[in-house]
């Protein structure tokens, strides 16, 4: 058998034609395809503004200094997500705080978040670990109830939902941040998103995009013509081009087959493993409809199996280890910071290959080798 990626993205003849035409266009960038795509995720999710950005990391930054958060700032996250979660916080001189995860889902466990909760806590961010949603209800209370903003890291979870909602509605959150990274529902390359309903957080976001300049005269102290501009916030240069986005609104146009597919394996998966003692699978969250972005198994020997999978062409990865294990974050004061749940789902986590363009062969493939190898073949 092949090579088998943990995941890649999906892209065919008509996304290339929709890059190539914006390539034979008069804006490159800063066009008029940047507020097509905004538009068209604001709509699909339900949300009525959006902010397209360069990456999910820029979309988490802005939306953190959108926020508020500053110096002396604590905002709590859960520690199995990628770096750029809690780094968000970092970035605008806050604190991140880790709280532990619900071992069925490996989603933050609201009952976790309420220890963690002090006066110095500014927000939540809760990950949709996998694409499958949190239990946004909860946070939700416990947020209103202590004053907190809610941004929900959905850089997993395009297309999935919760409760009868989209991600990215907003409905429980102030804002949704989404990355379009190739391995992501869909791509753009790199890219990403913010998503809110309140006006105002949407204009702080628009501000931080690009240089924290406007040409909006209803912003500016005076106007001196049509060429006048000014700088009222000290912003990044964190804007997707308009090559991006016609790739992006190319890609939109097939994310409901896209995650149509990610479920028919995820549902053949389950039932290939769901009889199978050596392996623990996580659960869906109740009401809900996760987009699987990633599949995952645990494990004992873990090493062992990972090695041997990967032996067999079927190139397995671990997501994540606990951020507060990273060197970084250890120098930083971290060093005395365990999640027990987190570390051990860490030590059994494997996430199997998982994308749409999977072919039936491949799913059996990796079924088969995967059952084998835990029965010693």
């Amino acid at each position: 058998m092949p090579r088998i990626p943990y995941a890649t993205q999906w892209i065919e003849d008509d996304d290339i034609e929709a890059v190539v035409s914006a390539l034979k266009s008069t804006n490159l960038t800063q066009g008029p395809l940047v507020d097509e795509f905004e538009k068209k995720v604001a709509d699909y999710c339900g949300a009525k503004y959006a902010i397209a950005v360069n990456s999910g990391t820029s979309a988490l930054h802005i939306a953190c200094l959108s926020a508020g958060i500053s110096s002396g700032d604590e905002v709590i996250t859960s520690p199995i997500t990628f770096v750029a979660t809690p780094n968000s916080v970092l970035y605008c001189g806050g604190e991140p705080v880790f709280a532990d995860v619900n071992e069925k889902t490996i989603n933050i466990d609201p009952k976790e978040i309420t220890g963690k909760i002090s006066q110095k806590t500014k927000a939540i961010i809760p990950v949709h670990f996998a694409g499958n949603p949190c239990d946004m209800e909860d946070i939700q209370a416990l947020a209103k109830e202590n004053g907190l903003m809610i941004i929900e890291d959905a850089a997993h979870a395009l297309g999935a939902e919760y409760k009868g909602s989209k991600i990215g509605s907003c409905k429980y959150s102030d804002m949704t941040i989404l990355s379009f990274h190739a391995v992501k529902h869909i791509t753009t390359g790199e890219g990403g998103m913010v998503l809110t309903n309140d006006e105002e957080l949407y204009e702080k976001l628009k501000f931080y995009r690009s240089h924290g300049i406007t040409r909006d005269a209803k912003y500016m102290k005076q106007n001196d013509g049509v060429w006048y501009y000014e700088m009222h916030k000290l912003g990044f240069n964190y804007r997707l081009t308009d090559i991006q986005c016609a790739l992006g609104i190319s890609q939109l146009g097939k994310i409901d087959n896209f995650v149509s597919r990610r479920r028919e394996i995820a549902k053949k998966y389950d039932d290939a493993f769901k009889e199978v003692k050596a392996i623990k699978l996580l659960d869906e969250t109740p009401n809900s409809r996760s987009s699987y972005h990633l599949y995952v198994i645990q494990v004992e020997n873990r090493k062992n199996i990972f090695n041997k999978l990967r032996a067999a062409n079927i190139i397995v990865n671990v997501h994540y280890i606990p951020v507060y294990r990273q060197p970084f974050y250890q120098q930083l004061g971290y060093a005395n910071t365990s999640c027990p749940k987190a570390e051990a789902y860490y030590g059994r986590a494997i996430s199997i290959p998982m994308y749409p363009k999977m072919t039936d062969e491949e799913v059996d493939y990796v079924i088969e080798r995967v059952t084998a190898i835990l029965k010693g073949k």
